[in-house]
């Protein structure tokens, strides 16, 4: 792997412009047990509306995996011409959490500056036993395209991380959580890490110049405290925090305790950031489990914000603030309800690329 450690990396946001999304075409049924069958079309829409405004590529298993894609799609109504499809086998299809996270890359001799993968590692949220597929992406993907490969090294050992456990205002600020990256006990990834040496790795390979500790995620996350189902850039100066207003509700303390957080946080140039409350749909639950539904985890394309929604009252309304935050594209909602079953909806189930320039 290379290029050579003295390099200088940085992750845009996720609003700069993209050369692409990928995602990853669903096949396991496990995810959403008994209810796998509308998964595909809801795929199928957020490809529609991701595709007037960039090139999609998907992963598929195989040829055949690739038909049934291509059948779908087509029969959705969306432009295949703008989609490309690589064969590289995956357990799961939650590309933001294993996919090629893309970087720039600033090189020391000649200031020349391209894209480069930053090779985390996956351990499926420390929950699965099936990871192998999706831990190799990365180093696939780079074969594929041609890119470096960057391997991220915290102290002495590989640093596994998730692309839902961050988000980036592409100015040197990064938002995580405690629960998810500093757990040693329930679903450890780094459990030889402390602190330091992750803030440390996150700097060296994302350009994170100021991390923003949260503490504890929303209620029926199965990744323990990813952030982007809770607390997102929408500008460098700016995030929506998700909140809840039923002080008996489990989310309710959390979600306050992340807010007085945020009150006093700075950003990386010393200016104060700004907290937009994003209301929390009602509870969500089938077969008796709590489900992570939360409006923070839409996904931003170059061509719209598409937002997840839940057949519920607040829907509208977290459509109305985000609209507000992103003036320079329409912000559409996308129908969630079955996808959640799978533990994830649009952020999870998107990686961005940016433009090369």
């Amino acid at each position: 792997m290379n290029p050579a450690p003295e390099s200088t990396f940085h992750m845009p946001a996720e609003w700069e412009k993209h050369e692409a999304t990928w995602i990853g075409w669903p096949h396991n049924i496990t995810d959403w047990p008994g209810k796998f069958a509308p998964i595909p079309w809801v795929y199928a829409e957020v490809a529609r509306k991701i595709l007037p405004g960039e090139t999609l590529r998907i992963l598929v298993n195989d040829a055949r995996h690739e038909r049934k894609a291509r059948q779908t799609l087509k029969a959705a109504g969306a432009d295949l011409s703008p989609i490309e499809f690589f064969h590289v086998p995956t357990h799961r299809g939650w590309t933001r959490d294993f996919g090629p996270i893309f970087v720039r890359r600033i090189s020391p001799e000649t200031g020349q500056c391209g894209l480069a993968i930053a090779r985390f590692r996956f351990n499926a949220w420390a929950k699965y036993p099936d990871w192998q597929l999706d831990d190799a992406v990365p180093e696939r993907i780079a074969e594929k395209l041609g890119y470096p490969l960057v391997a991220v090294r915290a102290g002495e050992q590989d640093f596994v991380l998730e692309g839902g456990s961050i988000d980036v205002n592409g100015q040197g600020d990064l938002l995580t959580t405690e629960e998810c990256l500093l757990d040693n006990s329930v679903q450890p990834r780094n459990p030889r890490l402390g602190k330091t040496e992750i803030e440390a790795a996150l700097r060296q390979f994302l350009g994170a110049e100021q991390i923003i500790w949260l503490g504890r995620g929303i209620a029926g996350d199965d990744t323990h405290g990813h952030v982007d189902d809770l607390c997102r850039f929408v500008n460098p100066h700016t995030v929506v925090l998700c909140q809840e207003d039923d002080p008996q509700d489990e989310n309710y303390r959390p979600l306050q305790e992340n807010r007085e957080r945020l009150e006093g946080a700075r950003l990386a140039d010393g200016s104060k950031l700004q907290v937009v409350a994003l209301p929390m749909p009602s509870p969500l639950s089938f077969k008796g489990q709590r489900l992570p539904a939360s409006y923070a985890n839409f996904y931003i394309a170059n061509a719209a914000v598409l937002v997840p929604t839940f057949n519920d009252p607040r829907d509208r309304i977290a459509l109305g603030i985000l609209s507000e935050m992103f003036q320079d594209r329409p912000v559409t909602g996308i129908h969630a309800v079955d996808l959640v079953w799978g533990l994830g909806t649009l952020h999870c189930l998107t990686q961005q690329q940016p433009h090369a320039g």
